[in-house]
Order: C-alpha cells, then structure tokens, then sequence
C-alpha cells in the first residue's frame, strides 16, 4: 500500500488542484497528438482515412495485409534495437508509468519512453493487435513528469505522474472516473484523499479537453440494451462474471507462455517483433477482424450480435493474434485487446443458452458488455474501477448495480485462483 502524502493544508490544496489541472491539459494534448500522428500514417502507409484498421485490412490485397503488420514490426523492432545499442553504456531509468510510480523518486528514461511510444505507433499503424491506449497514457505520463520535475518539487512527482497517468486514460477511454480508479486500485491499491483529488481534478480536465478538441462529448461505444430485470438475468450476468473469473487467469498465463516461446528463439527484438507481425498477418488472411486493437469489432458486434460461429472464428483469430503480438514485444496496451476477449467471451456464453433465452441479440449485447467488465476485472483485480470502465464508455449507468457484483465476483475468484494481476505480472517482468 502506498501513501503517497498527508492532507495539505488550504493553499498547498489549491496549488496541487491548479497543477493537477495544467496536467490534465497536457495529458489530453499528448494524447490528442498521438492519436492523429496515427490517423496520419494509417492514411499515408494504408490509403485509409476512415480510421479502422480493420477496414484498412479489408481493402488491401492479400499479400499487402500479410506482409503489413510484418514490417511494421520490424520497423519498431530495428528502432529499440538501435536505441538500446546506442544507450548501452548508460544508466537506465524506468520507460513506463508503472515502473516508475515503483522506484523511489519516480524518474523516466525520456528518451527510451519517446522511442518506446514510437515504436507503439509503428506497430500500431500497421495492424499489430495491440492497444494503441498504452502509448497515450504513457505519452501523458510523460508529460506530466516533465511538468513536475520543472515546477515542482521532488517529493510530489510520483503524484504527478499518477495524475498523468489517470488523465491519459480518461482521454483515450473517455472514463475519467475509471481513470482515477484505476490508480486507485491498480497502482496504489488506495489514496490518501489528499492524493485523489488531484488524480480526479486531472482526469475531468483531460476529459473536458479531449471534448473540446473532438467537437463534444461522446461516448466511446454506442450501444443500446435495457437495463437487467429479473433473478433470471442477474443470475446469467453472475454466472458470466464466474466464467470471467476462470478465463482471466488463463488469459494471464497464456500471454505470459506466449511472451516465454518468443523468448526461447533468441531472436534480436527487430526479428522478434516481425514474427509476431507476420503471426498477425497471416491470421488475417482468414480474417482482417485480427487486424488492431479491436475496437471495430466490439463496436460492431454491439452493434448488432452475429452468430455464435462467426464469433467463435473471429475470437479464436483475434485471442490468436493478441498472444502473438503481446509475446513478441510488441509496445502497447492489452487494455483494449481485453475488452474483445471478455465480449466475446460473454456473447459466446449467450449465444449457448439462445435456445431458450427470450430476445437473443439483445442478452448477448448484455452478456457481451458483462463479459468485457467482467473479465478487466479477473485481469486487472480491480472490480470498482472496471464496473465504471464499461459504464463511462457506454453510458449505460442502469447498469451498474449487476456489473458491480459479477465483477466482484470475477475478481475474487480470479485472485483466487492467481494472486498477481496483468499489471503486477508486468511489473514484475519489467523489474
């Protein structure tokens, strides 16, 4: 448990909320930036401007879609490779929030963290199913602890970094409530709530931001689906939550024993990054689904549920290619790979009973958005912010009151069964 500071007094209080804001600013900024350098390229390498990787994966020729993510992944490779060469005789600080929110005075390695989210950005853009989120908190991180150790002093820059941290996942995932949660409950496990109004002043300003410069607020997924009603349907979304609960910790195992079979080869990052594209490209030979972060998909699938073959091949495609690009290195996020994972996991489960469930399509958008919470929940081991991850992004807040308890349910049965979490395995590997 951390305790990052005691409660300030009145002005020391309103400095830390003014800081907290001009974070805010500057996270939704780097976030901003990252995301329309990636629009940018996907237009310039992929003729595509209608910022889908999966439709850029469907208008391409065959061979363009398998040689893609291939390239793109040795690319990113050749640049960590020729930054750890260049840096090898220097001290290492830490490229990433987590490790740095981990050591003592919570300092970052800039130029590897730059080179590291420049990377994220090659493999993104050329399909890699990654999350690109992981770059932009990274980027707002960044920011914020370039703002600090500038205007602050040493003894709040671990705050600071938490606080850009939060911002950058407010701004990606429009959820500034589960942005605060999730430093919260993942990084510190609890706050002072001296720390915590910083953390939330920064991830609302960071939201207001991005509106702002997006044109408006608007939710992340569209969906529509009537709020549950009955023993009958908070009894499928408890027993979705159990089943979240078992498969969280295999999907943990199975991207660590993916991450272990790359590293057995022995290849040099630029070869190992290209065999995880090329894992990726030849999947979406199959099916261009497997190409990003899946994001298209889940909007789709909530969008109007397809049958329980369709998402059966999509998702053994998807879950396939995922394992290939988190094991070979590839940087970026799992946050929002996670998210398909449980949909599908959840709209196979009601597809199961469609037989004798009443409005098919519509359990399965229910069960689909029980399945993406439940399931962040059985990885991340962080319940309460995952409830309100699903609901800021849907703005299904009826919600609430079923995804709370399978979430807890999926969470303590996950920790049961593997204490360490994604992000504490990652963590711990990082080390």
């Amino acid at each position: 448990m951390h305790r990052l500071h005691a409660y300030p007094d009145i002005q020391a209080m309103f400095r830390r909320l003014l800081i907290a804001t001009l974070v805010g600013i500057f996270a939704a900024l780097a976030v901003a930036l990252f995301r329309h350098a990636m629009y940018l390229l996907e237009w310039l390498l992929l003729s595509n401007d209608s910022r889908s990787l999966v439709n850029a994966a469907s208008g391409l020729p065959w061979w363009r879609r398998l040689l893609t993510p291939a390239l793109g992944g040795l690319a990113a490779g050749l640049l960590l490779w020729s930054w750890q060469r260049y840096t090898r005789q220097r001290p290492h600080a830490p490229t990433d929030y987590m490790e740095a929110l981990e050591t003592e005075d919570g300092k970052f390695d800039y130029g590897a963290s730059l080179i590291k989210s420049l990377a994220s950005l090659l493999v993104v853009v050329s399909g890699s199913a990654i999350g690109r989120e992981g770059a932009m908190i990274l980027l707002a991180s960044l920011a914020a602890s370039a703002f600090a150790q500038r205007f602050t002093p040493k003894s709040e820059w671990k705050l600071w970094i938490a606080c850009g941290a939060a911002a950058g996942m407010a701004s990606a995932y429009h959820a500034p409530l589960a942005g605060s949660l999730f430093i919260a409950e993942i990084l510190f496990g609890t706050l002072m709530l001296a720390s915590l109004g910083p953390v939330v002043v920064s991830a609302v300003i960071a939201l207001l931001m991005t509106n702002l410069l997006s044109g408006g607020p608007e939710v992340l997924y569209n969906v529509q689906v009537n709020a549950p009603h009955g023993a009958g349907t908070y009894g499928l979304m408890l027993a979705t939550g159990l089943l979240a609960g078992l498969c969280g910790p295999l999907f943990v195992w199975l991207m660590g024993f993916s991450h272990g079979l790359f590293l057995r080869l022995k290849l040099s990052p630029p070869w190992q990054l290209a065999l995880g594209g090329t894992l990726v490209g030849l999947l979406s030979l199959l099916t261009p689904a497997v190409w990003g972060n899946g994001y298209s998909v889940v909007q789709s699938y909530l969008s109007a549920p397809p049958v329980f073959t369709l998402i059966a091949g999509v998702f053994v495609c998807k879950l396939l290619a995922v394992l290939a690009s988190s094991g070979s290195g590839a940087p970026g996020g799992v946050f929002t790979p996670t998210l398909f994972v449980g949909m599908a996991v959840g709209m196979l489960f009601a597809r199961m009973w469609g037989v004798w469930l009443p409005d098919g399509n519509e359990m399965a958008v229910l069960l689909g958005l029980t399945g993406m919470a439940t399931l962040l929940a059985a990885t991340t081991h962080a319940p309460i912010m995952s409830t309100l991850m699903i609901c800021e992004m849907t703005g299904q807040y009826a919600l609430l009151p079923g995804l709370l308890i399978s979430c807890v349910v999926a969470s303590v049965l996950s920790r049961t069964l593997r204490q360490d979490s994604i992000y504490r395995q990652h963590v711990t590997e990082h080390r």
